[in-house]
């Protein structure tokens, strides 16, 4: 499983970069029609998870007391589900401010490089302590790789919902 998640990260690596590489500098932070965050806070959103990913998957763990995978197939369900809507924990909320495009793409790719690396170097069986996912706990690395797998492909479909909705009301 370990080489199928290095797989897949890298895959939604590059989709996400692609759905980012699809906005220009100037609808990266417009607002859409229908209201939300802009394809700029979707970035920033995704970044901030991914980096607590990144920091909890190199920080402190022990040796798993229940199945690795036991939270896998509920965060599929939870975050491939395109009809729930989802409230963001406040410490991955974005702020308000404009983004850099440019900027946010280049600490998306180097936050999913640490990631990557540790799907191909790490034990994943073991479970993360430094951090808790609200509701879940503490998860597994292997879970928290999953977690950054569908919580991402969550938000590559909204960036490309957002900006069809900015080209359709321009």
């Amino acid at each position: 499983m370990k080489n199928d998640l290095s797989n897949e990260l890298f895959s939604t690596k590059a989709a996400l970069l692609k759905a980012l590489d699809r906005y220009t500098e100037q609808n990266f932070n417009s607002v859409p029609a229908v209201g939300g965050w802009t394809g700029g806070q979707v970035a920033e959103h995704v970044f901030l998870s991914a980096s607590g990913v990144a920091d909890a998957l190199y920080g402190s763990v022990k040796l798993a007391d229940r199945d690795p995978e036991q939270h896998i197939k509920l965060l599929g369900d939870i975050f491939l589900n395109f009809d729930m809507k989802l409230k963001s924990p406040d410490f991955i909320v974005p702020s308000d401010k404009p983004k850099e495009k440019k900027v946010l793409i280049s600490s998306l790719g180097e936050v999913f490089d640490r990631i990557i690396l540790a799907a191909e170097s790490n034990d994943l069986d073991v479970i993360c302590t430094m951090f808790e996912m609200p509701t879940l706990g503490m998860l597994s690395k292997k879970e928290f790789i999953w977690f950054t797998i569908v919580h991402t492909k969550r938000h590559i479909h909204q960036l490309n919902n957002i900006l069809d909705h900015i080209k359709n009301y321009k």
